[in-house]
C-alpha cells in the first residue's frame, strides 16, 4: 500500500492512469447497462477516483498534477466540435435568430435561479456570486467568479456537478416536456450542462451534439456578460 501511495504522489504518470481508468470503467458501466442515463462515465469516474483519493490520503494537487496532462487537451476537443457543427452547417442558418434569443435567455434563467436558489437556503453573498456562472465551462466559470469576488475553488466544483446533472437528467426532462427536436435538445444540454452535457448529446445524435457544442460556447461568452449585470441588480 505504501508503495502505492508514494506512486500517486510522485509519478505524475499516475493521475493520468487513474483518471483513464475510472473513465474507461465509466464507458463500460454505460456498455453494459444498455445506455441508462445514471450510467455517465464522468460520474462513474468522480466516484471511483474520489474515493480512491480519499483512502489512499492524495491531496487533490498531487493528483492533479499528473491529470493536469489530460486537462490540456480540453482545448484541443472543445475546438474539434467546430466539426459536426461545421457539417450541420445548412440547420444552423435556419435557427439564427431563435437561438440568439433562446441561449441569453437560457443564460440569465441558469444565473437568476442559482443565485435565488442559494439565497432561498440562506446561503451568504459569496456562495450566491459563487453558485451565478455554474453553467458556463469550468474555466471561464473561475474566471468570472475570481472577477466577481466568489470562491473559485468552489464554483469548479458547482459547474462539474450542473454538468453531471444535466448530463443525467436533462434529456429525460426534454422527453417529458416531448421536445423532440434534436437541435433544441442540443442547445438546451449546452446551455445547463456544458462540456458534460455536449458529450453526452454528441453521443445520442450527431445534430443534437453539434448544437450542444454551438450553445456551449455561447452560453461561456454570454454569461461572462450576464453574470455582472445580474450581480449587480441582485
Amino acid at each position: 500500500m505504501s508503495e502505492i501511495h508514494e506512486l500517486l504522489r510522485t509519478s505524475p504518470l499516475a493521475g493520468v492512469l487513474l483518471t483513464l481508468v475510472g473513465y474507461r470503467i465509466g464507458c463500460e458501466v454505460k456498455r453494459l447497462s444498455g445506455g441508462h442515463p445514471l450510467a455517465q462515465p464522468v460520474l462513474i469516474a468522480v466516484l471511483i477516483i474520489g474515493p480512491l483519493l480519499w483512502a489512499l490520503d492524495v491531496d487533490y494537487d498531487e493528483y492533479l498534477t499528473g491529470a493536469s496532462v489530460i486537462a490540456f487537451f480540453l482545448g484541443p476537443a472543445t475546438v474539434a466540435l467546430a466539426v459536426p457543427l461545421y457539417r450541420q452547417a445548412a440547420h444552423l442558418r435556419s435557427l439564427l435568430v431563435p437561438m440568439l434569443v433562446a441561449i441569453p435567455i437560457g443564460t440569465v434563467v441558469a444565473v437568476v435561479t442559482g443565485m435565488g436558489l442559494v439565497r432561498a437556503l440562506g446561503g451568504d453573498r459569496d456562495l450566491q456570486l459563487t453558485m451565478a456562472p455554474k453553467s458556463a465551462t469550468t474555466p471561464i466559470a473561475i474566471g468570472i467568479t475570481e472577477q466577481i469576488g466568489g470562491i473559485p475553488a468552489l464554483v469548479a466544483v458547482f459547474t462539474i456537478v450542473a454538468g453531471i446533472l444535466g448530463a443525467v437528467l436533462a434529456p429525460t426532462v426534454l422527453n417529458l416536456l416531448r421536445i423532440r427536436d434534436r437541435r433544441a435538445r442540443g442547445l438546451a444540454m449546452g446551455v445547463v450542462s456544458h462540456g458534460v452535457g455536449t458529450s453526452r448529446s454528441l453521443n445520442d445524435h450527431p445534430v443534437e451534439g453539434a448544437f450542444a457544442g454551438l450553445a456551449m460556447g455561447l452560453t461561456a461568452l454570454v454569461t461572462s456578460l450576464v453574470v455582472p449585470i445580474v450581480v449587480h441588480l441582485l
